[in-house]
């Protein structure tokens, strides 16, 4: 029988703890979240950011960026708002719009305001182990493989995704921690073979249903950690109707890995501004 690991439940729990945390240092944080566009998916996970702030005692403010903006406006913006005192950190909701330098705009945010780890020089120490606070997403992922009490070292497992949020800082804090990782993408040939033959299997693809319960081996543990819409709902890359009887856990999309994504982003706030 397969165990749901249930996101939403042990990120409530982190953040009752954090507002206690919150309450006890009388610190007076704030989140700014800066999204691109209209997009239904963003929108979504600004407004998960919002309920977890609320959650935490932590000030929320959202901020519409055009698509069309230039460069020069939105670095403008961001250091308008990096150097606000009451400004405790920044996230930039991906995508951004095409052609922009993402790196380049990411590394206007003071590291001390980067609860999301994606500035230059959080990344080089985060990949160093230099670095007090995890990346939100590689926070949440330990939080769930805890609950299903398996032991990483030794374990082979199929990143699907290799892209910046997910798959990259994942690949490189499990390898440190001695997993044998697979880093697996729209250009890897038959990507069955390789999820078949995996201990566990972390998804950040984007794409529906791309993992089947027939891409499993019997007693996997799957995260799913990919996010689309169809038909107007969020799903994950994960078919979960055929994976349950298959896989040993399952986070899936929704109540998986996002809630908790965004529990430990709000943790990193707290390291950051009282620690």
């Amino acid at each position: 029988m397969t165990k749901i690991l249930d996101g939403k439940k042990i990120a409530d729990k982190i953040l009752s703890s954090l507002r206690k945390k919150v309450e006890k240092e009388k610190a007076r944080l704030k989140l700014v979240v800066f999204l691109f566009g209209k997009d239904k998916v963003n929108e979504i996970f600004a407004k998960q950011k919002e309920i977890a702030c609320e959650k935490a005692g932590i000030n929320f403010e959202k901020i519409f960026v055009p698509k069309s903006v230039k460069i020069k406006q939105l670095e403008k913006e961001i250091k308008k708002v990096s150097e606000d005192k009451r400004t405790s950190g920044i996230v930039l909701q991906f995508p951004f719009p095409k052609n922009f330098p993402s790196q380049k705009v990411i590394d206007l945010i003071p590291p001390k305001k980067d609860p999301d780890i994606l500035t230059s020089e959080n990344l080089g120490k985060f990949f160093s182990g230099e670095l007090k606070c995890l990346p939100p997403v590689v926070k949440g992922v330990l939080y769930l493989l805890k609950e299903s009490k398996v032991n990483i070292r030794g374990k082979k497992v199929a990143l699907v995704g290799t892209g910046r949020l997910v798959g990259l800082p994942l690949a490189v804090f499990l390898a440190q921690k001695g997993a044998t990782v697979l880093g697996l993408n729209k250009h890897t040939p038959d990507i069955s073979f390789f999820t078949r033959n995996s201990d566990i299997i972390i998804t950040g693809a984007g794409k529906r249903n791309l993992i089947k319960g027939e891409d499993i081996k019997k007693g996997a543990i799957v995260i799913d950690g990919g996010y689309s819409f169809f038909k107007g709902k969020l799903v994950g890359d994960v078919d979960t109707k055929s994976v349950l009887g298959k896989a040993k856990y399952i986070a899936q999309v929704p109540g998986g890995l996002g809630p908790l994504t965004c529990a430990c982003l709000l943790e990193n706030l707290f390291v950051q501004n009282c620690s």
